[in-house]
């Protein structure tokens, strides 16, 4: 397995998101917030598909086993409460009843960028992790909601 980093996500997205407002806002400034926005999301999604294909290459078989226990980097720092719901080696279902990422966001005056910068990551990472992982979720704390409802799904 990889070495771990010595932060921990959630330390590591405050230090870009500082980062990404700056660029947002001058990207913002020269040729709109929607284009700005588009280009923001498209960067994070390919960075994202990168992470997983990095996290994949850490395991000879990537999988919901794998793919479980790499979660630890995600709620490091209790950057997230999750409630695990469900899992089997075809699934694996959990509700985050806190998001210390979205709060983050809101602290930082994020909270309108905040899913571009972290919530869509979350399906480009399996993207990138394997093709056969989905993701299908119908609400999110960034989004205003009580919590976020993860499913993930492996194909045969």
């Amino acid at each position: 397995m990889a070495t771990e980093p010595a932060i921990g996500i959630l330390s590591q997205r405050r230090i870009e998101a500082a980062f990404a407002r700056g660029v947002f806002e001058e990207m913002a400034a020269e040729i709109g917030e929607d284009r700005a926005t588009a280009i923001l999301e498209r960067a994070i999604i390919k960075l994202a598909e990168q992470a997983g294909a990095a996290a994949a290459a850490e395991t000879p078989t990537p999988g919901i086993e794998h793919f479980s226990e790499i979660l630890p980097r995600w709620t490091k720092d209790n950057a997230l409460e999750i409630e695990v719901l469900e899992k089997t080696a075809e699934t694996f279902h959990f509700n985050v009843k806190r998001c210390r990422y979205a709060e983050t966001y809101r602290e930082m005056g994020l909270g309108k960028l905040g899913a571009i910068l972290s919530c869509n990551r979350d399906g480009a990472f399996c993207t990138g992790y394997d093709p056969k992982l989905k993701l299908t979720r119908t609400q999110t704390i960034m989004g205003g909601s009580s919590h976020c409802d993860f499913r993930y799904t492996r194909a045969g």
